[in-house]
Formats: structure tokens, sequence, C-alpha cells
């Protein structure tokens, strides 16, 4: 059977906007989800030089690891972003007429991993500003929520507050640690400590499930209990029309005013490094 890719229409978008999250069901083919999940055991066995790994000492196996910005080096990972049909459903939950790709970011817990994904906006990792920037995350294993799917708080995007980024993981291994450490921004909430006082939100995912979600709403997940399953996940990070080059100290180094042709306040019109995947109609 042929796939057919969701569709969005306004009542998702109008739950994107009010929640700065939604679930897409079956958002990738199941062609995509094998292709990336033995892509995913690629970068594992030789991860690039934005690999970050970090195994824990627990003796039972526990491995968080992350590699990013593979789209310009790997033929895989490109064909992904630019031909699963994700640009499109961002870009309309965006409400945007474009969609351009900032980078793709790949996302591994092996089972009996501890470490949770602390609570955190993307936002203030990266050198942006505006409301059109959004993520789409691709589950290419089943995870629950108790087993390591992500939870947000809902509608936490809505208020425009930026909070100061936090280093995953073993700060003394991650390759983040050196540079999340400069903001002055206030601190995340303590939202695993007081979960009653927020309105946390999450689904239980399945292969290739997609969750979209804003780049300011605050999100987690907690770490890989299952002793058998690993979780395996994309995240595609993407850039709307709204969205502005802002480069200041403290945010992700891996693009720098240097890799760029655009100024800073200006669009982030960079065909080269923020190429166009999706454009409206």
């Amino acid at each position: 059977m042929m796939f057919k890719s969701p569709t969005v229409d306004a009542s998702v978008r109008a739950d994107f906007q009010r929640d700065g999250v939604v679930v897409i069901r079956n958002a990738v083919s199941p062609e995509w989800i094998e292709r990336m999940k033995r892509f995913a055991q690629e970068q594992l066995d030789a991860p690039s030089r934005w690999g970050n790994d970090q195994p824990e000492d627990t003796g039972k196996g526990g491995r968080l690891f992350t590699d990013r910005y593979l789209w310009r080096t790997h033929a895989e990972m490109r064909a992904f972003t630019f031909e699963s049909g994700l640009a499109a459903l961002v870009g309309q939950l965006m409400g945007s007429q474009t969609a351009r790709l900032y980078f793709d970011h790949l996302l591994v817990k092996e089972p009996n991993t501890l470490a949770p994904t602390p609570w955190h906006q993307d936002a203030p990792y990266w050198p942006f500003q505006g409301r059109q920037i959004a993520s789409a995350w691709v589950a290419l294993t089943d995870a629950t929520v108790e087993g390591s799917a992500m939870e947000f708080v809902r509608g936490s995007h809505a208020d425009g507050r930026i909070y100061k980024p936090e280093v995953f993981g073993n700060s003394k291994k991650n390759a983040n640690a050196s540079w999340t450490i400069k903001s002055d921004a206030e601190p995340v909430p303590n939202i695993e400590g007081n979960r009653a006082a927020f309105e946390i939100i999450g689904w239980d995912m399945q292969a290739g499930d997609a969750v979209v979600f804003s780049a300011g709403v605050l999100h987690g997940a907690r770490g890989n209990a299952s002793a058998s399953q690993r979780r395996i996940a994309i995240s595609t990070r993407w850039l709307g029309d709204d969205v502005l080059w802002a480069p200041s100290e403290g945010t992700d180094p891996t693009v720098t005013q240097a890799d760029v042709c655009v100024s800073p306040g200006m669009p982030a019109h960079d065909d080269d490094r923020f190429p166009v995947v999706w454009r409206a109609a």
C-alpha cells in the first residue's frame, strides 16, 4: 500500500498555536523508519565531529548518544530531511510560507539509560529570533511517556519567556557544557519537582509518529527504563518566514557568523546553510 503523508487542517494548526506542540501519527513512512534506523546504527558505530556519546557508569549498558548537522555530509540524512515530507508539516503548522532546514539531530537512549533529558526550551540554544522556529521529533522505535517519550508544558511558549539553557547529562563529557553556562537568563522552573503545578502533556509514540513543537515550549523526557528496547528518534529543526539571524554569546557555536552570508538582525535567508525545503503552493 502506498504511504500517504498526513495533512494539516485548521484545527491541528490551532492546537499547535495554542499548546506549542501537536502529535502527528504516521508522519513518515515505514520505509523511512527502517532506513533511518540503519543510519542511526552507522552513526553509533562512527559518529561525526558533532557526535556526543555519554555511556553511563552503572554496569547496565546505559548510554545517551546524539549526533547532528549530518545533512550536509551524509546523503541518507539529506534525503530524509528533504524528501520525508516533514518540512511541509512543520511549515504549515508554523503558519509560514516556507520551511528552512536548520539542522538534524539524531537521539539514542540505550536500554537502562538512567539520565533524563532535563526540562528545557530549544530557543536559548540557537542563534535566532522569531516565533516560527519548530522541531519535528520522529520516533523510529516505539516509546511510552514512562519510557522516554517526550513531555511538554502546554502553552509554555506563549509568553515569549526564554530561560537559561540546561546542560544535558554528564557536564564533564558533554560538548555543550562550555557554552550553555554563559547565559545569565532565568533558570528553568523546577518542573519535575512540582509537576502538579504545570499542565504537562505527552503521548505514547509508535515508530513513525512525530511530535512537532515550538522552540519556546518547555519539554523533557525520562531515561529509558526498558531492559531491552533502544529508543531512537530524529529531530529536524526548522525556520519560518519571521526568523532573524541573531547570534550571541552562549548560543550554539556549530553555526557561527563566519559560516553565514547574513548579518545579525537580518532574515535567516542563507540558502546554503538554511535551505528552503518546502514552499507553500
